[in-house]
């Protein structure tokens, strides 16, 4: 890596950090969505992330979670002392991530070849929705148009009905920020090695195919049908499946082990009924999940929950954002954290025995940390004053 301070030593400026990720430097080109969620994910692991803002958004609150952990300069891209000031920056940095289409970084004089022609351990991560190359490379989309294009949107949803978009989980972030978080550890685990730099191409195409890799198994031994809702694990099974109960919530049932759904079965006052002797007959599923979801609609959610608990049935209550850091099980483990606003907010993942991350600072305010990063990037007084009265800064 390049020469920075030690791990437990703050950079110029900035908090000490601690963490595995522990005295690497990233900057991070500032853009949305899964770009953000890469670099908070470094940061929550202990890297010193500087996110590049626009000045137009200088003084304004940074994204709540997505934005913590890292601070924040505020730079005037499209000016030529504006890239040339980020360049600055990019020389001291192990890391850079951008989320800009296809060739914009070039014409911003910041493309892979600039900064690794000045920096050659960097590695310089690229995340798309489609990819650095390819026909739609080009072209706008959103993570329902990524995850669409790779299949991953077909196999969500009940059988004859629509897709489910399921959140932007699949391809801004499983396939696409967490994609692009391995990609730069991975490079930066190579370039310790070799001393050479390289560049990442993460695409959310590629990653929510990646993520597809079981059912793309399943499908080539012969055990999954191409339509969506009937299969064991997209919600086909009545045995892994959700049921909504007396109250109008819902359980989660995940009973495909046949132990736990003899578990299930019992506890349900089910074990002997024919319909649901033969647990992987698909041809008596619909007629199992009726007499399931009959069962389940009998009491509240709670009550199933309190009544399958410490049981193997595998049964758990479908909670709501507002309940998930309230169970019992979440709060144990601080998978939560109360965030600066006093709004639950999840904790750094995973954990880490010997080099546990410390807690992550709020979001800062875009152009909080300008003089003091750019202070420590090497700009005497005299280059920021002229830069921030032109407005190239802020």
């Amino acid at each position: 890596m390049n020469s920075h301070p030690t791990p437990d030593a703050p950079a110029p400026g900035g908090p000490p950090r601690s963490g595995p990720l522990a005295g690497l430097r990233i900057v991070e080109l500032g853009g949305i969505g899964p770009g953000p969620f890469a670099a908070m994910l470094l940061g929550d692991l202990g890297a010193e992330v500087v996110r590049i803002d626009r000045p137009a958004d200088a003084g304004r609150p940074g994204f709540p979670v997505l934005h913590r952990g890292r601070r924040s300069v505020a730079v005037d891209l499209k000016h030529p002392e504006g890239a040339a000031a980020a360049l600055r920056l990019i020389d001291g940095a192990d890391a850079v991530i951008e989320g800009f289409r296809p060739g914009v970084a070039e014409r911003l004089g910041l493309g892979p070849d600039t900064c690794l022609a000045r920096n050659p351990r960097l590695v310089y991560g690229r995340m798309t929705g489609w990819g650095q190359d390819g026909p739609k490379a080009q072209e706008p989309g959103h993570d329902i148009n990524y995850i669409a294009l790779s299949g991953a949107l077909h196999t969500v949803g009940p059988a004859g009905g629509a897709p489910v978009v399921p959140l932007n989980l699949v391809g801004d972030f499983g396939g696409g920020g967490m994609l692009l978080a391995l990609g730069t550890v991975s490079a930066l685990l190579s370039a310790a090695r070799t001393g050479r730099g390289q560049v990442v191409d993460a695409a959310m195409t590629d990653g929510s195919a990646a993520l597809l890799a079981m059912t793309y198994g399943f499908l080539a031994a012969g055990r999954w049908r191409d339509e969506r809702g009937t299969n064991l694990l997209d919600g086909g099974a009545p045995f892994y499946t959700t049921y909504e109960c007396a109250d109008g919530r819902h359980v989660a049932v995940g009973a495909i082990e046949p132990q736990f759904f003899a578990d299930l079965l019992a506890g349900l006052g089910l074990a002997d009924d024919p319909d649901l002797a033969r647990q992987h007959d698909t041809e008596r599923w619909p007629a199992a999940r009726k007499k399931l979801a009959e069962r389940f609609a009998a009491r509240p959610r709670d009550a199933w929950a309190g009544h399958f608990a410490g049981t193997q049935a595998c049964v758990t209550p479908v909670l709501s954002l507002g309940e998930a850091p309230q169970h019992p099980h979440n709060a144990a483990r601080g998978t939560f954290r109360t965030g600066p606003t006093g709004v639950p907010e999840p904790a750094p993942a995973p954990r880490f025995s010997a080099t546990p991350p410390g807690e992550p600072t709020p979001a800062p305010t875009v152009g909080a940390d300008t003089r003091t990063v750019m202070t420590g990037a090497g700009l005497d007084e005299t280059e920021l004053d002229a830069l921030l009265d032109k407005g190239v800064l802020r």
